[in-house]
């Protein structure tokens, strides 16, 4: 029996599409016939709307995965999108922080939580908060590899060589085996000059992480996430509907 792969969207830079890029590759994965589960880590709860689930109405959330005895099965929803469920969140989620620095061991909490979903599902997609928090540690502990989306822009290489350091950091620390399986470029405009020279300088230092499909600025995919809904099922044939979908072949090939 295949053990599922735990992937983490970290990166602490806010509004580079991370939780649009977890929403939509973990969409696209199920479309290809994988199960997936996508858990929201963000106490912004996007991903949560972004798959249609309205946040009044949870019973349990991932604070309650994080903080209790739930378990997994008990605490996943199933979404109305092929193959895909969610641990769904709201803005309580906050109070996890704390909470998961005064335990003992609390870096590993959701590890040992998602062993038994490795046997369920075949990607379990994380969408971490825009912090190196104590959540962001768990989802990275927890995790095979990580996918950072990134804008292309000048910023984002700083806080991209501030992220490797802590991905390597983790590494050392709490999980020997984690890997960054990509980079993952979002909101990319062929037309400006500054888009390709932060490619180049990408390609000189992490060319074998660079994701080959780049994620353009798309209507459509700032579009989805107010229908609550993945970018396929809300324009299947729209450009950022086929590059999310050309990401998770990808994904599913590198891993």
């Amino acid at each position: 029996m295949p053990m599922g792969k735990i992937i983490a969207f970290a990166n602490q830079k806010g509004g580079v599409g991370k939780t649009t890029s977890a929403v939509n590759i973990a969409a696209s994965l199920g479309v290809l016939g994988y199960k997936v589960l996508l858990i929201d880590l963000d106490p912004q709860g996007n991903a949560t709307s972004g798959v249609g689930v309205m946040k009044k109405s949870l019973k349990m959330t991932t604070l309650d995965l994080l903080t209790t005895d739930a378990t997994v099965s008990q605490v996943a929803l199933k979404t109305r999108y092929d193959n895909l469920s969610v641990i769904p969140t709201h803005t309580t989620l906050a109070r996890a922080e704390y909470e998961l620095g005064e335990k003992e061991e609390g870096e590993y909490v959701l590890k040992k939580k998602l062993e038994e979903a490795r046997e369920t599902y075949d990607y379990i997609i994380i969408d971490c908060p825009p912090s190196l928090g104590m959540m962001t540690v768990n989802a990275l502990s927890a995790s095979d590899g990580v996918v950072i989306p990134m804008q292309c822009e000048f910023f984002a290489l700083e806080g991209l060589s501030q992220l490797m350091f802590t991905i390597s950091r983790i590494k050392q620390h709490y999980n020997k085996t984690l890997n960054v399986t990509g980079i993952l470029i979002t909101m990319y405009n062929s037309r400006l000059i500054l888009s390709m020279q932060v490619i180049n300088e990408l390609k000189k230092h992490y060319a074998d992480k660079l994701f080959e499909t780049t994620i353009s600025r798309n209507v459509k995919v700032s579009e989805a996430p107010g229908f609550g809904a993945p970018v396929y099922y809300h324009e299947k044939r729209s450009k950022g509907s086929l590059e999310y979908m050309n990401v998770a072949k990808e994904l599913a090939e590198r891993i």
